[in-house]
Formats: structure tokens, sequence, C-alpha cells
């Protein structure tokens, strides 16, 4: 009804623009511009009415004698950069609907391992297992059990043990971290940021490291396992993202491997996400790299030193094609030992890695091995 009245309105105005409401002529350009101009304006003030907003008068635009009837344009306004900076953070933010890449957020919480498994039941095969607050997309929900995919795990979890929603959001942002993911073949690693301080090692590409500091210089102080280091943000791309789930791959093992050698891996694998503490040998509750180490052996009987400089002096010295699961492989600083991970085959490591990361997986080259060393027989 009101859009109605403002129709009537508006040409009332028209015509009265044009004719002057009392005596009849020829309609100039000039006064047919008037008119549409009147009638947008008695339109626009009847639209926000009807949305309930008082709308401030709108200044008609005069047609100028001076340029043949064109609109005059005002002057335009200097944008106010705060706005702008805000509106640009705004647009990079991760939205309710899409955080970090996930659309339906879940997180696992669990004190160990969450399992993965190829159907929905206690019956289902194992595909795989979710850290403590490791991430995943929910594709779907079927009774107690939800479907869904992390990483390179798809299959079905108990929702029981998994946060979804605000839940999930707010613990998603307590635990995301933000990895420098290398996109040259190799990657130097530097001391400094500079280029004319050594290189302490070599990463392989789309390898992922931890970023604890963005320099505006175009470097990037990284977390090398428990010490800091710095890359180049030429040859990385720096991004936010969440722990995933891993497959049962990257759990087994080869074929002719001791049940010593088989045993000691699972076992050190069920600390996966338990904390980092520098000279600690508690595995569930903080061990550094070569506590980690020590204290995984010694639950088998085999006494090791406690440092990593120290063990990298027991054992036999072996290539790392031929390492088997059970193994030593050793990280050195400018030629100096100064981390050790236990490799557990298919070419990756469990090791205690840095305070933010826990003990966790990753490829054995990750960095570039100073050695490689047999414990076991």
């Amino acid at each position: 009804m009101k859009r109605k009245t403002a129709m009537a309105a508006g040409l009332l105005a028209a015509v009265m623009l044009l004719g002057g409401g009392i005596e009849s002529r020829a309609a100039s350009t000039s006064d047919i511009l008037k008119a549409a101009a009147g009638f947008e304006r008695v339109m626009q003030e009847a639209e926000a009415k009807e949305d309930g907003v008082e709308l401030s008068l709108l200044p008609i635009t005069e047609p100028d004698a001076g340029n043949g009837g064109k609109e005059v344009q005002e002057p335009e306004e200097e944008i106010d950069e705060e706005i702008l900076q805000t509106a640009e953070a705004q647009k990079d933010a991760p939205s309710v609907d899409n955080l970090w890449g996930y659309t339906n957020l879940g997180i696992a919480q669990v004190d160990n391992h969450l399992n993965v498994r190829d159907k929905a039941g206690e019956d289902g095969e194992l595909v795989g297992k979710m850290t403590k607050n490791a991430a995943c997309e929910i594709l779907s929900v079927e009774g107690d059990w939800a479907h869904i995919k992390s990483g390179k795990v798809e299959g079905y979890v108990h929702t029981d043990y998994l946060l979804t929603g605000e839940e999930a959001k707010k613990k998603a942002q307590e635990v995301v971290y933000t990895v420098a993911k290398v996109n040259t073949q190799t990657l130097k690693v530097r001391e400094e940021p500079n280029t004319d301080c050594p290189v302490i090692t070599l990463v392989a590409q789309d390898e992922r490291l931890e970023v604890v500091e963005q320099k505006p210089d175009g470097w990037a102080k990284i977390m090398l396992d428990d010490e800091e280091a710095y890359v180049s943000t030429e040859y990385c791309v720096i991004e936010e993202e969440l722990e995933t789930a891993v497959t049962m791959k990257e759990l087994e093992f080869g074929n002719g491997i001791s049940d010593l050698r088989i045993n000691l891996c699972q076992y050190a694998k069920e600390f996966i996400g338990n904390p980092y503490v520098w000279g600690g040998t508690s595995l569930t509750n903080g061990a550094d790299c070569s506590g980690f180490v020590q204290s995984v052996f010694k639950h088998f009987g085999v006494s090791l030193p406690r440092s990593s400089r120290e063990q990298v002096n027991v054992g036999t010295k072996i290539s790392l094609a031929d390492a088997q699961p059970g193994d030593l492989i050793f990280y050195a600083k400018g030629g100096t030992i100064n981390h050790v991970a236990l490799y557990i085959g298919n070419g990756q490591v469990v090791h205690a890695s840095s305070p933010k990361t826990g003990i966790r997986i990753s490829n054995a080259t990750y960095r570039t091995p100073a050695a490689v060393k047999r414990v076991l027989s």
C-alpha cells in the first residue's frame, strides 16, 4: 500500500515539475531530469520508511546548463584507511561457515586417541586414529556415529568423543597453529634471518614447519623441533592449520620385523599427542626428544644415555635406506647433534618435537638426518 502511494506521489511530483501545475508547456531536457530526480527521491524515502528507517533528505541532482544537462559529480570522499584495513582483516579471517577449510568442524575430545572405523559401529575395522584436538570435517551423523574426513582418513567416529558447533570452534581457536609449508625442493633453515649466517639444515618440499613469528622483512621465525630458527618466506607458504588423523598405514610396519621392534614402536606411538617438556622423561606428563627415546627403550629393558649427543654414540651406524622400525635417527645443528627420533617404518619417525606440537609423527626427512644408529639387534 505504501509503495503504491509513493508511486502516485512520485508521478504527481513529475507532473508538477513538468507543467508547474498551472500552465501547459513543452518539457525541456532540464525539466525531465528534474522530474526523474524528484520521482527517485520520493521512492527512496517511501522504501526507507517501509523498512522502518528514517532517511535524511537526498539532494536532487541539478542539471548544469554549462554541461549540456549532464549530471554533476560530487567529489569522492577519501576512504578511511582504518575501515579498509578492518574490512581486509575480516575478509581474510576464518568465518563461522569456513573454519580453516572446514564447513562442519569436529574436534576430537579424547585423552589419547579417537579410533576412526570403516563403518559405524565398534565392529568396524580401524582405518586411522585422531589424536587429541585433531580436526575433521563432519560429513553426516548416523545415530551415535559421525561420518568424518580428517586429512587422508575417512570413516566413522563415536559422537561422544567429538566436539561440534561452537564448542569445536572455541577449542580450534585454542589449538590452531601457524605453519610454513615448503614450496621449493629444499628449503635452507638458518640460525638468523639473513643469508650471511650458517645453514642449520635443509627441509624437503611440502614439509610443514611451525611458525613462531613472521618478520616484516621476508623471514619467518620457526621452531626446528625445540629450537628457534629462520626461513625465507619467499620459498614457503604461511598458513594456519589444525592437526588431522593418522592413517593406519602410517602406523604399520614392514614384513620381517622382529616382535621386539614392533612392540617398541607400538608402545612409543601410544604417547602421541602428549606434551613436550624440556629436560623431561615422563611419557605421560612430558619429555624432551632424548628423554622420550630413553624412556621408551627403558620400558623394554634397553638402557640409553640421557642426551641425544650421547645417544648417537651408541649402536651401529647404518644408512637411512637400511633403517628399520626401532632404529634411531639423529639431527644436527651446525654439525652438533641436537635432536633424536625413533624410526617407525614407512619413512616416518615418532618424536618429542616441540612445546607446541608435543609428541608427534613426522617424515624421517622433515629435516636432513645427520646419523642413523641401530641399537636393537
